[in-house]
């Protein structure tokens, strides 16, 4: 059974299409990578996952039901844009309050379990307005987790954060789905940190879903390249693109061939020329040339 199941959703707010015919599918236990530029519908389709706007046309189900069903709902934990919590008081004190919102038992162990699980239970006695963005959002992550809910959606949680957050939010995300029980929903503009984590991917334009793919596939769909540098690049660059057809410098500085060849093959076709590689290698272009190439209309 798959977490989430999307078919033909729209949603229009006037005369302005967000949404257009977009089908979705987010399966059990997975951590599905949200993708899509500013205005490209992703909030709004996490909106409508949650409730929190109506849809225009089509069909959200959760888990086989129809998402309005209240079974349903109940497994939904939801971070969109910022935690609601009181400033002046505590982590763990918001936290009792949301606890009493949602009406949950054992309140206090579920809190001290939740903060565990997103590594804020040291930080518990912190007032909020002197947590870090890291630990806010950690927090909103946490009250999300309250009532132990199947299937988080969380709009742009990693935004803001320095290298140490990251860290720490990937060890969440990674705990919260490895029994398999547990899904997210994660929409981030930061894709080589979602490439780390997420299992499926969505990408998204102009309120249409492009592509889904699973992180095998956009493995498999990835191309490999050769990567260079040598003693004169211009000459390097002119000589290798008469050969090759597909022939580009990156911001790093090195030469890239797309084509299929080898290093070996490279450098002996230079030094035929006249010219010494100083550094050559193999590699891969990761989620975010994928997705950059893709907008462009690019394979």
């Amino acid at each position: 059974m798959n977490a989430v199941e999307i078919k033909n959703l729209s949603k229009n707010f006037g005369s302005k299409q967000a949404v257009c015919g977009l089908d979705m599918t987010v399966p059990m236990g997975s951590i599905y990578g949200f993708i899509g530029e500013n205005g490209s519908g992703k909030s709004t389709t996490e909106k409508m996952i949650c409730g929190l706007i109506p849809t225009s046309g089509g069909s959200i189900k959760l888990y086989g039901k129809d998402y309005t069903d209240e079974s349903v709902r109940a497994k939904m934990g939801v971070l969109i844009e910022a935690p609601g919590c009181f400033p002046g008081l505590t982590v763990f004190d918001n936290m009792m309050l949301q606890a009493a919102n949602l009406s949950i038992p054992n309140a206090e162990q579920e809190v001290i379990k939740v903060l565990k699980m997103v590594r804020m239970e040291g930080a518990a006695g912190n007032k909020y307005k002197n947590c870090s963005l890291g630990m806010k959002q950690r927090v909103g992550i946490a009250m999300a987790l309250l009532g132990n809910p199947t299937l988080l959606v969380l709009d742009e949680p990693l935004n803001g954060l320095d290298a140490d957050g990251m860290r720490i939010m990937r060890e969440v995300f990674l705990d919260i789905v490895k029994d398999g029980t547990r899904s997210i929903v994660v929409s981030s503009h930061l894709l080589g940190e979602l490439q780390k984590v997420a299992t499926h991917y969505g990408i998204i334009r102009h309120g249409k879903m492009i592509v889904e793919m699973t992180a095998d596939e956009l493995d498999a769909s990835c191309r490999t390249y050769v990567a260079l540098q040598s003693a004169e690049m211009n000459r390097t660059k002119m000589l290798l693109g008469c050969k090759y057809s597909r022939v580009e410098e990156d911001e790093a500085g090195y030469i890239r061939v797309y084509d299929l060849t080898t290093p070996e093959e490279i450098v002996s076709y230079l030094y035929e020329n006249g010219i010494c590689v100083t550094e050559i290698k193999t590699d891969k272009i990761g989620l975010e040339e994928y997705y950059i190439d893709l907008m462009k209309g690019g394979k």
